[in-house]
């Protein structure tokens, strides 16, 4: 079945977040110039988030004119889309790092089209409700 097998997958990788040092366990050494690309992307993944959640805390406090109910669905989108890219960082560097040190593909992601797909949407849905003058 393959539900459990995924469930164990994510448990092991949820230890590594924690553990890191394990992941030495796994496959060889990498050239060290790719572990701290790894480590530099997840870095980048770390400073999007913290603008997500800027971006958040800007909107609730930056655009007050805008009514209540639109204010607080702008926000907290954005600090939910913080806390994810956050989380997402940490799954990216150990699969990364996991397949460097196996010698496999580095894994695919969607993550990040639709990242950049909600970022732009909200930012529309933002830009529509201020020309529109959708204020209290």
């Amino acid at each position: 079945m393959i539900f459990p097998d995924r469930m164990r997958a994510l448990a092991a990788d949820l230890r590594l977040w924690f553990a890191p040092a394990r992941i030495r366990n796994e496959g060889s050494t990498p050239d060290y110039r790719f572990s701290l690309a790894n480590e530099r992307t997840f870095l980048a993944w770390l400073r999007t988030a913290f603008a997500l959640i800027g971006g958040g805390f800007a909107v609730d406090q930056f655009l007050p004119s805008l009514h209540q109910t639109v204010r607080t669905v702008f926000t907290v989108a954005l600090l939910a889309g913080g806390a994810l890219c956050a989380v997402r960082s940490v799954s990216h560097w150990v699969r990364c790092e996991r397949a460097m040190r196996r010698g496999e593909d580095l894994p695919a992601s969607r993550f990040p089209s639709l990242l950049g797909a909600g970022v732009g949407l909200l930012a529309v849905a933002i830009a529509v409700v201020v020309l529109l003058g959708w204020t209290r």
